[in-house]
């Protein structure tokens, strides 16, 4: 059995190398409808979201391969490198990875490692899996397409980084701008000028890498407002974020959206 996790890449890298905006959002739900949904209304990919929700890792999967089955790209967010999951987590087609609170060169050599088979990285094989087709293609064909159409890496910045940039963010598809818990690490809110400022930083950095820039906004008319006017990886909200906003909306007119991701 194959599956379009190869294609999805390359479509993601492809659109981001051409300086198109992909829009996605965070599926903090466990129910395939909210991916549907998501395909649906048009978005190019989902962040399955293994840090700021109730989701668990077999949740996540089935969540992964439903994205797979309705043809849309899914991310899945993760709190640290933890290699045999993530491992488990590509095999059941993820497209990438978004690693949380990254600040250091080393975490993102070791989520790299994590990702790519040797030489480039440490990451263990098997073909027993919905990526690999079950084995179908055989090891030469899986190990060729996962060489050309790698999983992508997603890094988010929401602390200060002291170490160089380079060597932080070189080796990254997307520099992602966690701005609430940036501001946090910062003692601001959104909408001080240091936070601006960082914000400034993380996007001179990811151009500078020649890496695309990405973040979160509660909706497309924000992100402007949130320095992510030029972001081509844009996370819109989330399945909970929109479901709460819907029936809010739906008990009162004066409901507001919520700003946190």
């Amino acid at each position: 059995m194959s599956t379009g996790v190869h294609r999805l890449r390359r479509e993601l890298r492809a659109a981001l190398a051409a300086g198109e905006r992909v829009t996605g959002t965070f599926v903090k739900l466990p129910v395939p409808e909210g991916v549907e949904l998501a395909a649906e209304a048009g978005f190019r990919f989902v962040v399955v979201d293994l840090e700021h929700s109730t989701l668990d890792e077999s949740a996540a999967i089935t969540l992964v391969r439903h994205a797979d089955a309705c043809g849309v790209a899914a991310l899945v967010r993760v709190p640290r490198v933890d290699p045999p999951m993530i491992a488990r987590l590509l095999e059941s087609g993820a497209v990438g990875l978004q690693l949380s609170m990254l600040c250091t060169a080393e975490q993102a050599r070791e989520l790299r490692a994590a990702t790519r088979f040797a030489p480039e990285g440490s990451r263990s094989i098997s073909l027993a899996n919905r990526a690999a087709g079950f084995g179908a293609g055989g090891l030469a064909a899986f190990l060729r397409a996962e060489a050309e159409s790698p999983p992508l890496l997603v890094g988010q910045i929401e602390t200060a980084v002291t170490e160089p940039w380079p060597e932080v963010v070189g080796g990254l598809d997307v520099v992602f701008v966690g701005s609430t818990d940036l501001a946090v690490s910062l003692g601001c809110l959104p909408g001080d000028e240091r936070l601006r400022a960082a914000v400034d930083a993380v996007r001179g950095a990811a151009d500078r890498a020649g890496t695309a820039f990405g973040g979160w906004s509660p909706g497309l008319a924000a992100a402007g407002s949130l320095g992510l006017a030029t972001a081509g990886y844009l996370v819109v909200g989330s399945d909970l974020q929109i479901l709460a906003d819907g029936l809010r909306a739906a008990a009162s007119p004066q409901g507001e959206p919520d700003d946190i991701p």
